[in-house]
Formats: structure tokens, sequence, C-alpha cells
């Protein structure tokens, strides 16, 4: 029923690009903006605790809108998108012939109550579709809500992610023989990254790779 009201309701009010406002394609992300991707060079960006960590893009102009939509302004068809980003640059990538349980990093109770989702979930739920790949969310918890990242410093972000997760042991040792993917949508120092990867490694898991949607600014000799 949903679906069809959708459907009457896009014939009636034409759906506008979320970016340029155009609404020749009736869609939130139109071709001439998503074709102005610029996808980052294939291969690990970085290495964290010995996890490889891959973006797919730098984080700036329509890539920084597109998340900001989907995390904090319930952009949620955005989340299609951003997961189409994600896929066509991992499936370039000799990893991405490896099977996964995709673990996207939970938010807290607090956050999730108030925006009514996880936006990374969303994300994943996508990505997973276009890759087969399962989903895991009961690996880990978040249980500390944490002031935002982009207001600290390197040492800071460290400090104020200590503690904020807290692995399921029993979950973990079920798949301890998968391949595991961390899946976030912006990357900056590592931190999270290396705070999931010590809980899981800790309760168990033994292969983890990282990949997140964007990254900060990157130059050719790698993250800034």
């Amino acid at each position: 029923m949903f679906r069809i009201l959708s459907q009457l309701l896009d014939l009636i009010y034409k759906k506008h690009c979320y970016f340029c406002r155009s609404t020749e394609e009736n869609s939130r992300f139109c071709s001439r903006c998503y074709n102005k991707v610029q996808f980052l060079p294939s291969g690990p960006l970085k290495t964290v605790r010995g996890v490889d960590v891959y973006s797919a893009v730098v984080y700036k102009d329509d890539i920084i809108k597109m998340i900001r939509g989907v995390k904090y302004h319930n952009q949620r068809e955005l989340a299609y998108f951003q997961a189409k980003i994600m896929y066509e640059y991992w499936v370039k990538l000799d990893v991405s012939k490896k099977d996964f349980v995709i673990i996207p990093v939970p938010i807290s109770k607090k956050r999730q109550k108030e925006r009514h989702y996880n936006h990374m979930s969303l994300v994943a739920k996508e990505f997973a579709k276009m890759t087969g790949y399962e989903i895991d969310e009961s690996l880990i918890v978040r249980v500390k809500d944490t002031k935002p990242q982009y207001k600290l410093t390197r040492q800071q972000r460290a400090e104020n992610l200590k503690g904020a997760f807290c692995a399921l042991p029993e979950n973990v040792k079920c798949k301890k023989d998968k391949n595991l993917l961390i899946f976030d949508d912006i990357l900056t120092t590592g931190s999270t990254v290396a705070e999931l990867t010590k809980i899981l490694l800790d309760a168990g898991a033994r292969d983890i790779t990282a990949f997140t949607t964007s990254c900060t600014q990157y130059n050719a000799r790698g993250l800034l």
C-alpha cells in the first residue's frame, strides 16, 4: 500500500534531485550529478591495527551533502545511492571476491531514538542487496553516547571512543571463521576502525576488513 501511494505521489509531485534540484529524471540523485562522483584509486587507503581500510570517494561537495542528508535529515532514499557509490568502487577490488559479513557501525540508543534509524544500517541493507553479503548487527553494540568526532583532535577522538562499543563474544565466536566488514561513512583518523577492530579481535574474530563511503582530504600519497 505504501509503495502504491508513493508511486502515485511521484506522478503528481515529481522528485527533484537533492543536489541540483532538477526534476527532469524524477530522481533524488540525477545522472548528471551522479556522474560527477570521482572515485579514489583502487586499494587500501591505510592500515589500522593490521586491518586494511578502503574508502570509495573523498568527503567533499555533493558527497558531504549526501552523507549528511542520510545521516541527519531523514533523506533515506539517498541511502541507495550511497550504497551504489560504495558498490561501484568495491567490485573493482580483488578483496570483493571474498564473502563478507557486514557490520554497520552502531549508533547510541539515544541517537537511534532521535533519528528512528541507523543511517549505516540503511546503507548496508542496500549494499547487501547488491553484493549478496550477510548483515549482522548483533556482534557489536554501542554502550556510550560520544561527542561528535569532527570537533576533536586525533588524540581526543581515540579517547572519546574508548569504551563506546562492546562486542558480544558469543555472537562473534559464531562468526569467527567469517570475513567481517566494518562498514562506516567517513574515515578521518581511523579511530572508530581501530576501536572496533580491537574489541572484535579480543572477542575472537580473525579476519577483518573496513570499508567507508568516504575519507577526508586525500592526495597522491594517501590520507591527509
